[in-house]
């Protein structure tokens, strides 16, 4: 990637390389400003590639009376759906009935309930379920996704994977997104405008001088010390985001992140069908049992305090064993550890409103200028994946305060690379890629569709065999792929390809992966030593 000379002035500095950061810089290189932005690490290499993979409203925060921000994410499903049809797609979620639904801990919905109707004790009714599922129907105004349907269960795929005593669901929509994929898309998309996105490349420090800012950023922890200078600091450094405003700015603040685990479990196929399961828990928890890469099941999340962002989240046994109970409430075959093939865990940056429980901590985000000392900082709090791109309008206003920003908002329906076809384009695309490409099978070709769009011709180039693609590297994983990803998608591990670029590494052995990671240390290596 170019880089710009070290005198140059930025109009905007980013710390971080997650779905805001990247978001923000889309958002602002497309409306003509200068950006830089820095990630540590590989991009969305913390929580945003460890979400439960949805665009969705929130069913859940309309019991907190969050309706904002419910009815900001369902307005979001649809753009985005239309901006990313390759990597984000319908689905439909089933939600059982039972009788001993409850509400998690005092919700202010529990709290009203208890005056009105004391002999509820703390259950979610049945009528209050369908109102819920009649306001996210209508906050939003669906075009796109269908409405809530009420299921019965007997006699159907459904209800085959579930206990004989779960007769009734209510069925609704929501949409599966690929979340690093997102990120990576939102900072190629940044780059093609203009932005300079540096990946591993760690900020020692920033200051303010005069009128500007002064950052201090190192590449791959034994590089050089680069100087940059910018107009305006953004510190969307998710997990980080405190520690950044301590260490590295030494900014006097109040305002505070509360850091929550989510840990997920992934367990081989669990069931037939290809729609979603929305569980209740008698603790008043809700979990998500989904289709997950053809042939396995997603089952997450938790919500836990995490202490220090240093340290890196795992799902715990307790966590896992937590996932595993609350799905055997549901499932008829009884799940167990050793049916656990992936596990993982990311850490939630939520602003700190002082809940009294981590599940009741607001997901809104928090957007804090300060510019008391001079050159202002923007500092982004909390958030979720649905709302990123609308929290990056909202930071583009707090910057316009501050900075000339002669465009409005663009990105509404803007296609993301490979995005650029209609959401009911994927079966089409996949049949003109086989077709170009005969020697693709039916899944390979749908996992490059899915993946890049109408880029995916790209990625193969002329081929005429998969020989031509180069070294194969297991799951139809090949050298053109990998070289593509490290020329366009800012890839230089195995990890990054298997991991985030792709989930692979659920298909791939030690020994592929292996041989991938010296492949790609050789050929980055090669990549520097001609760069000199």
């Amino acid at each position: 990637m170019a880089q710009r000379p070290d005198t140059d002035i930025s109009d905007l500095f980013i710390i971080g390389g997650g779905i805001n950061g990247c978001g923000i810089a889309r958002d602002a290189a497309g409306r003509g400003l200068s950006v830089t932005l820095a990630e540590m690490n590989d991009l969305a290499s913390a929580t945003s590639s460890a979400s439960t993979k949805l665009f969705h409203g929130g069913l859940r925060y309309l019991e907190y009376f969050e309706f904002r921000l419910v009815r900001e994410g369902l307005i979001e499903r649809e753009t985005l759906l239309r901006a990313m049809p390759h990597i984000s797609w319908p689905m439909r979620f089933v939600l059982p009935y039972h009788k001993d639904m409850r509400f998690e801990s005092e919700t202010p919905t529990s709290k009203l309930l208890s005056v009105v109707m004391p002999w509820m004790k703390g259950r979610r009714p049945a009528w209050l379920i369908r109102l819920g599922l009649f306001m996210y129907d209508t906050l939003g105004g669906r075009k796109i996704l269908p409405g809530t349907s009420t299921l019965d269960l007997t006699g159907v795929p459904e209800g085959a994977p579930l206990e004989d005593r779960f007769e009734q669901a209510f069925e609704y929509s929501d949409c599966w997104i690929e979340d690093s994929r997102l990120v990576v898309l939102n900072a190629r998309d940044a780059e093609a405008r203009g932005a300079e996105i540096l990946t591993r490349t760690k900020v020692l420090s920033a200051e303010r001088a005069d009128d500007l800012w002064q950052i201090k950023t190192q590449e791959n922890e034994n590089g050089p010390v680069r100087v940059h200078h910018a107009r305006m600091l953004v510190n969307a450094g998710g997990p980080w985001v405190g520690d950044i405003i301590q260490t590295k700015v030494r900014l006097n603040t109040r305002e505070g992140v509360r850091l929550v685990r989510g840990s997920h479990i992934v367990t081989r196929k669990l069931y037939d069908h290809d729609k979603c399961y929305f569980f209740q828990g008698t603790d008043g928890r809700i979990i998500f049992a989904i289709p997950y890469e053809t042939d396995f099941t997603l089952i997450g999340t938790t919500d836990a305090e995490h202490a220090d962002p240093a340290e890196k989240p795992v799902a715990t046994e307790a966590e896992q064993r937590y996932l595993i109970d609350f799905s055997n409430q549901y499932f008829k075959r009884e799940i167990t550890p050793n049916d656990i093939v992936w596990t993982y865990s990311g850490v939630r940056p939520l602003y700190d409103d002082g809940a009294s429980s981590a599940t009741a901590a607001t997901r809104d985000y928090t957007l804090k200028v300060d510019a008391d000392g001079g050159a202002p900082m923007l500092n982004v709090f909390g958030g979720k994946i649905t709302t990123y791109r609308r929290l990056a309008e909202a930071a583009l206003e707090k910057i316009g305060a501050h900075l000339s920003v002669a465009k409005g908002p663009w990105t509404a329906g803007v296609p993301l690379p490979g995005g650029d076809f209609p959401v009911d384009g994927v079966t089409a695309r996949i049949e003109a890629l086989k077709a170009r490409y005969p020697f693709l099978t039916d899944r390979w070709a749908r996992r490059l569709v899915r993946a890049y769009g109408t880029e995916a011709a790209e990625v193969l180039g002329d081929a005429k065999d998969a020989g031509a693609l180069g070294k194969s590297f297991g799951a139809d994983l090949t050298e053109a792929e990998i070289r593509w990803l490290m020329a366009r998608e800012y890839a230089q591990t195995a990890e990054d390809v298997v991991w985030r670029r792709s989930k692979l590494g659920l298909r791939m052995t030690e020994q592929d992966i292996a041989a991938l990671d010296a492949f790609m240390a050789q050929a980055h290596h090669g990549h520097a030593r001609a760069a000199e």
